[in-house]
């Protein structure tokens, strides 16, 4: 298993961005959450682009030595369960309209926001999607 420093540069090698920390996307992954519970008003594509932080981690997780996965862990759970309330599970047939779907474990791109505002909500609307249920 590999540091949380060997983990970032691999994944960039691997075509990340940058390298990224486990709290960068941690950090990230809050702010979407957050984002979404109060009604996330960017468009489709900010979206789609802002769900990656949570793909990042977790192809990290699966890299990362356990010292600090038991470290994250609680935290990523806690932020997955507020994701989950504050998203209807519509197995992602709104979302993949407008962005290739990644394999069924990556399950927060499945969901949508149970308040569909802005931007991002007339998108989905337009998809099929309905406020509060798939």
């Amino acid at each position: 298993m590999a540091t949380e420093t060997e983990v970032g540069e691999l994944l960039h090698r691997r075509g990340w961005r940058t390298v990224f920390t486990v709290a960068d996307r941690v950090n990230a992954w809050a702010a979407l959450v957050s984002a979404v519970e109060r009604g996330y008003d960017d468009d489709i594509y900010e979206y789609t682009n802002d769900l990656y932080c949570r793909n990042w981690l977790h192809e990290a997780w699966l890299l990362l030595d356990d010292h600090v996965v038991q470290l994250w862990t609680p935290r990523i759970r806690a932020l997955d369960g507020r994701y989950r309330a504050a998203t209807v599970d519509d197995d992602g047939q709104a979302l993949e309209q407008f962005h290739r779907l990644p394999g069924p474990d990556l399950w927060w791109w499945r969901r949508h926001p149970r308040a569909l505002t802005g931007d991002l909500g007339r998108s989905l609307r337009s998809a099929g999607a309905i406020d509060g249920v798939p």
